[in-house]
């Protein structure tokens, strides 16, 4: 597999699988009066924007990128249930959501490290604007969790 398609690859099921979480999330706090509701909905709208942005790029180059498994998207949303459950507070998900998107930094840093030279401008522009859009949210989280 070359560079290119297994960084696409790597970004369909990261975006995928933040749609898919957010989505999840959404829907956990419906019923709640939480002021958090609005920049989750934000930020999905972003994912769903980078996500059709990937799809793009993998039709274009032919990849056929996998969607995240089952068991995946089982445990995130255990883990999503069970963290509202222990608390649904605004400052609480704003503190699950950092540590996620945190992670995501990270894996993408290192990714974008070892794939810099190798991708295509158009993939490598994308992944660093992911990687910006990441960076940005978990600021904007932070106001939250100090509240």
């Amino acid at each position: 597999m070359n560079v290119n398609t297994e960084f696409l690859e790597y970004m369909y099921q990261n975006i995928e699988m933040g749609v898919f979480s957010l989505t999840k999330l959404l829907s956990s706090i419906n019923d709640t009066e939480n002021k958090i509701k609005k920049l989750i909905s934000e930020e999905l709208k972003e994912y769903e924007k980078y996500y059709k942005e990937v799809k793009k790029l993998i039709k274009k180059t032919k990849v056929e990128a996998k969607n995240n498994n089952l068991l995946a998207k089982v445990s995130a949303t255990v883990g999503i249930k069970m963290d509202m459950l222990k608390d649904n507070s605004d400052s609480s998900i704003a503190r699950m959501l950092t540590q996620g998107l945190t992670m995501g930094v990270v894996d993408i840093t290192s990714k974008l490290d070892n794939y810099n030279d190798s991708l295509d401008k158009s993939i490598l522009k994308l992944g660093k604007q992911y990687k910006k859009f990441q960076q940005e949210e978990i600021e904007r989280l932070k106001e939250l969790q100090s509240q």
